[in-house]
């Protein structure tokens, strides 16, 4: 229930002290899960003191526990290992510290561990958080790369030798974290979201060497494997050796076996690329001597032809052809006037046989009267009247005269 205050009517420290005792005694006993971070054990005493730490975030808690209790799982359980402790919350009021006081301690063994990894694998997978269409392919040639590792670790070693040994000039951003234990998660996470915030860096490498399965499970913390997703960096995932396989694999963008794997997958060998483009040039020299000779044998095999070897021979022939034509024309055209000719002429000699001026020189003469009539009939020229002969020669005057 709250408890009304005010600045007038403040609440005495020993109070609120006890008050939050209260509460917490409400709470009971719990189980509860993390790691060791620290282990005492006095010689002598009855008590040993504890330090639980959340795995996955930058929380702890004070644990005690009899001797007796711990004695029981002294042989399996030490500082780094997880444990589950069924304890009760104590509040103590003098100095206002919260302690679990445990009754029994369990330790979370290797089948519990893989177990709960691969639950929380299929309900990741489920969301899709590890599906190929993620997958950003990486450049071909980074200029920065984004390192996270263990401070003078192999794993850091493996990577810097390789790279550069393959590429001098490649730069890298590291990140020195704990690579296990339980500052490994909020370092590694911090780590990756400042890489990945850095605008220079094209991708970002998480390295580690070998270990056993507990020292592995940093890297299949849900919150990491949810930050690598988030990432707007290409991320490759090198922890380990072969045989391992945490979930961060499963989201990075690539996996790679080892550390020393990493940087071969992550930058190109200049040496293995200078002989490739070498070969690309000897290839493409190939290919244009290639369709340079093929060129040349088509241009001689045309060349060869009567047509290209004589070109003129083509212009003669026409013109020896059209020359025939010419001629034949003229000759057709002759013998047509000719026939023109020799037609108009008959046809001149017809007409002209058959012309009134040709019957005229022939001794015969047309009468006219005054007015221009032909006389055809006798009755036609008036008695005494005036007429006109018309004879080859010309015309003259005549009268008729009856007889």
């Amino acid at each position: 229930m709250a408890v009304n205050t005010s600045a007038q009517a403040p609440l005495p420290v020993g109070q609120v002290s006890r008050l939050i005792g209260g509460w917490i005694d409400r709470l009971g006993a719990i189980w509860v899960e993390g790691q060791i971070t620290q282990l005492s054990r006095r010689p002598g005493a009855g008590v040993v003191f504890l330090t639980l730490r959340d795995p996955s975030q930058d929380i702890s808690v004070s644990v005690t526990c009899y001797r007796q209790v711990f004695e029981a799982v002294a042989d399996v359980v030490t500082e780094g290992a997880r444990v589950v402790v069924f304890a009760k919350p104590e509040w103590y009021a003098p100095r206002g510290q919260l302690s679990l006081r445990a009754t029994e301690i369990r330790p979370v063994g290797v089948g519990e561990l893989l177990a709960r990894l691969e639950r929380l694998k299929k309900a990741l997978a489920g969301e899709g958080l590890f599906a190929a269409e993620r997958k950003r392919p990486l450049p071909f040639l980074p200029q920065l790369i984004g390192l996270v590792c263990g401070r003078a670790s192999a794993a850091e070693r493996d990577v810097l030798e390789n790279a550069r040994h393959r590429w001098p000039a490649v730069r890298f951003e590291v990140r020195n974290v704990a690579v296990q234990g339980v500052h490994a998660v909020p370092q590694v996470v911090q780590a990756v979201k400042e890489l990945d915030g850095h605008r220079d860096v094209d991708v970002i490498i998480v390295a580690r060497g070998g270990g056993s399965v507990e020292d592995l499970l940093p890297f299949s913390d849900e919150q990491l494997v949810r930050t690598v997703a988030d990432c707007r960096t290409p991320v490759v995932s090198a922890i380990g050796h072969e045989p391992d396989n945490p979930l961060l694999d499963h989201v990075a963008d690539l996996r790679a076996s080892t550390p020393t794997d990493a940087a071969k997958k992550v930058v190109p060998d200049v040496g293995e690329e200078y002989e490739r483009v070498r070969l690309l040039q000897d290839r493409a020299l190939r290919c244009l001597e290639s369709f340079l000779e093929r060129e040349e044998r088509g241009l001689a095999h045309a060349l060869a032809r009567p047509v290209l070897r004589d070109p003129h021979r083509m212009i003669d022939d026409r013109a020896e052809q059209v020359g025939a034509l010419a001629d034949r024309a003229r000759r057709t055209l002759g013998h047509l006037l000719d026939r023109a000719s020799s037609e108009l002429t008959h046809t001149r000699a017809r007409v002209v046989a058959l012309s009134p001026a040709a019957t005229l020189r022939r001794g015969y003469a047309v009468l006219q009267t005054a007015d221009g009539t032909v006389v055809r009939e006798p009755a036609d020229a008036p008695e005494g009247g005036p007429l006109r002969a018309r004879v080859a020669g010309g015309e003259f005057g005549v009268v008729r005269v009856e007889e």
